[in-house]
């Protein structure tokens, strides 16, 4: 079966960022984003932006987890300022993390110019039956961990919801 001809599933998109959560900037990656998963085959529930806090980050994930998506992308505060919680609270949600993932993408990122994406400190990995994936915060960033992504998460979703058994 042909991976574009099938739906992979449902995403959320979860931008972390104070500005756009205070109205002082406008979102330029989660449409980035949204577009790049419904090219891959996911159905996207939508994007919702959360201030940089860990608790709203952990709420999010959270939220997307219990609500059943199979794919939560996380885009922003994986650096390594005080302010970049993302990684630490994706890590209180994930059962497993999946390294390897996680540093193929800051391996790509890096390779291909994305210095945020080089030194982020994104995780990537599984809670429930959701795959739970952080992106640093650039366009740079996403275009390429997304390319990074189409071949992996796939396989992982196929893993997750038990169609690799037959």
């Amino acid at each position: 079966m042909e991976r574009s001809a099938q739906r992979l599933g449902r995403a959320l998109v979860v931008i972390v960022d104070d500005r756009v959560v205070h109205g002082e900037h406008e979102d330029s990656t989660g449409p980035l984003v949204t577009e790049l998963l419904e090219e891959a085959g996911f159905i996207v529930d939508g994007t919702v932006a959360v201030a940089g806090e860990m608790v709203d980050i952990r709420n999010a994930l959270n939220t997307a987890v219990i609500g059943g998506v199979d794919l939560v992308v996380t885009v922003g505060g994986t650096g390594v300022s005080p302010r970049d919680v993302t990684p630490d609270a994706t890590l209180g949600v994930l059962d497993r993390p999946i390294a390897g993932i996680a540093e193929a993408l800051r391996a790509s990122g890096l390779a291909a110019g994305a210095v945020d994406a080089g030194i982020s400190r994104g995780l990537v990995g599984v809670s429930g039956s959701t795959l739970v994936v952080n992106l640093a915060g650039s366009r740079a960033a996403v275009r390429d961990g997304m390319a990074t992504l189409s071949a992996l998460v796939p396989y992982v979703i196929e893993q997750l919801s038990g169609l690799d058994e037959a």
